[in-house]
């Protein structure tokens, strides 16, 4: 008995989908793109042929719905020079688009030859491998006859099959997670079928992607987060291709203090992910500070990413503490980029994150605070943004130190421990500790994997000179808890002092 042939899937180049789909794009067959308004359904199915004109392989693109001037002209905007790869003969349009103030009447069994002979022509004057119908619903709009429609479609789908070419159909869908298109039977002109979102939640958007369906062949299950770029244009962040193969070394780089240094029994793993918690003034900035100067006297370079403070505050407060940050930016040491959260949705700021980690090629980047970032995206998209931005760090062997802004004064637990505490290899709490009615600061190394490290809770000051640490406090319990209380011992020392006075009175 023989055997069945494989499927083979042509590479569509879009960043992130190769990956997904395992390879791209069932060949030869049609894929159906549903989606609603604002989900960038004309996009990919444009991106989808320019990748292709990329490799050499002429493109179809037949509209419904804009003109061609329309999508040259939204094209151009990322700098897709649409209008030269028709003249070099890569790309033909197919125009079936209603025309200004024209009104469609179907007069009798309307069929789609004209168009099909159309398509014929412009595949073999391009000598195309691809092609992409924009949209499927703008054809529904025109006729009222859902049957004959459905069966013009198959026909349509049919003619595109023969010619061997790998084809993509846009439609639209009411619902983000209702019925597939609008009208209930685009699905079924199709043998594949990827649905794209464009989710409001919690008052931010968020594009998704999912392969619902390719038939007779494997895909990655799921909804994947993208986002658009001027440079890239369709981003798809796939999750499922980080995996637990980073390298590892025993060796250590210096924290910036030789008494933290100390605590953490040599210094921090080259490739290690920190952790610095704490409430507002505790100390965290300035413990990356110290971090950042300490990789650049080390002859590392280094990276910061600030999401609360201005360039202008960074330096300011740098030389209070007797660092000099612009001096080693002007040598090439050093690094930052300020920008506020809001500026960009949280796979933006992903991809740019990564962006200048290459251009740069650091050897330690701290990010102050990753707290910050909370409030641009849901709590399912900050939690994949966690795990893809650790993960690339660990893959580069870098060191990565980030800060996380405790809601009380006293501590508690954050959305950003929630999600990246397990994650980490060390915590470092910073903490406010009140005692005999003075408010004191306390630092403590939580966890460290794979070494020893000092269990104490110690004391540290912080002058022009940076961050001093002292001894450990004794005596003192509910630091951490945020609910502190002296000892036994120390109450009565408090009791006896207060009868003393008393006496004296």
């Amino acid at each position: 008995m023989s055997k069945e042939k494989k499927i083979q899937k042509l590479k569509t180049d879009i960043p992130g989908f190769d990956h997904i789909s395992q390879g791209g794009l069932p060949e030869g067959r049609t894929t159906l793109v549903s989606g609603s308004a604002g989900s960038a359904k004309t996009l990919f199915a444009a991106q989808f042929l320019v990748q292709g004109i990329m490799k050499g392989e002429g493109g179809v693109f037949v509209t419904f719905e804009e003109s061609p001037d329309d999508i040259r002209s939204n094209l151009h905007s990322l700098n897709w020079p649409v209008d030269e790869y028709e003249k070099d003969n890569k790309w033909a349009f197919v125009d079936a688009s209603p025309s200004v103030g024209e009104s469609q009447l179907e007069i009798g069994d309307y069929d789609f030859a004209a168009i099909q002979a159309r398509i014929e022509a412009a595949v073999k004057r391009v000598n195309a491998t691809r092609i992409s119908l924009d949209s499927l619903g703008a054809v529904f709009n025109q006729f009222d006859n859902p049957n004959i429609i459905r069966r013009e479609l198959f026909n349509i789908a049919r003619g595109i099959k023969n010619l061997g070419i790998t084809a993509l159909l846009t439609t639209e869908r009411m619902d983000e997670y209702g019925r597939i298109g609008r009208y209930g039977v685009e699905e079924f002109v199709a043998d594949n079928v990827i649905i794209l979102r464009n989710i409001l939640e919690a008052e931010k958007r968020r594009r998704t992607i999912e392969i619902l369906k390719f038939r007779g062949t494997t895909h990655h299950k799921g909804e994947y987060p993208f986002t658009i770029t001027s440079d890239d244009g369709l981003v798809i962040i796939p999750l499922s291709s980080l995996e637990l193969k980073q390298r590892s070394t025993n060796m250590r780089v210096t924290s910036g203090s030789k008494e933290l240094d100390n605590m953490c029994g040599g210094g921090f793993f080259r490739d290690s992910i920190l952790l610095a918690s704490g409430a507002t003034g505790t100390g965290k900035t300035l413990l990356s500070t110290e971090f950042l100067a300490g990789g650049v006297k080390a002859g590392d370079r280094s990276l910061l990413f600030a999401f609360e403070e201005s360039r202008e505050q960074l330096f300011r407060n740098a030389t209070g503490w007797g660092i000099d940050f612009e001096k080693m930016e002007k040598e090439g040491k050093l690094k930052v980029v300020c920008l506020y959260p809001e500026t960009a949705g949280l796979e933006d700021h992903l991809l740019n994150i990564k962006k200048v980690i290459d251009d740069f090629d650091p050897q330690r980047i701290s990010v102050d605070s990753l707290s910050a970032l909370e409030r641009v995206s849901t709590i399912k998209g900050f939690r994949e943004f966690v795990i893809s931005i650790t993960s690339y760090i660990k893959e580069k062997q870098m060191t990565g130190l980030f800060t996380s802004t405790t809601p009380t004064l006293m501590g508690g637990t954050s959305i950003t421990e929630a999600h990246i505490s397990t994650i980490t290899d060390s915590i470092i709490l910073l903490r406010y500790v009140e005692s005999y009615g003075e408010m004191r600061r306390g630092l403590t190394v939580l966890k460290m994997r794979g070494s020893k490290h000092e269990k104490n809770i110690r004391e540290f000051m912080i002058d022009n000179k940076g961050m001093h640490i002292g001894k450990p406090f004794r005596d003192i319990s509910g630091i951490i808890s945020g609910n502190t209380l002296q000892s036994n011992v120390q109450r009565e020392i408090e009791r006896m002092d207060n009868l003393f006075d008393e006496e004296q009175k």
